[in-house]
């Protein structure tokens, strides 16, 4: 850091402040959000294929 007779430069004590020291550490958890692609059909899953079987079989 270059100095002066009054001591350590402005720039480089701005710098410092601002750049001195690395950002908060983020988990790999925290850089994931997950949420459906889709909003669930409930009637989806009503129909049965074996049901016909079940009804109509004689």
């Amino acid at each position: 850091m270059p100095t002066t007779q009054d001591g350590p430069d402005r720039a480089a004590v701005v710098r410092n402040a601002r750049f001195g020291k690395l950002p908060k550490r983020i988990r790999p958890e925290e850089m994931v959000e997950e949420q459906a692609a889709t909003v669930p059909d409930p009637a989806r899953d009503i129909y049965n294929p074996d049901d016909w079987l079940v009804r109509h079989a004689v």
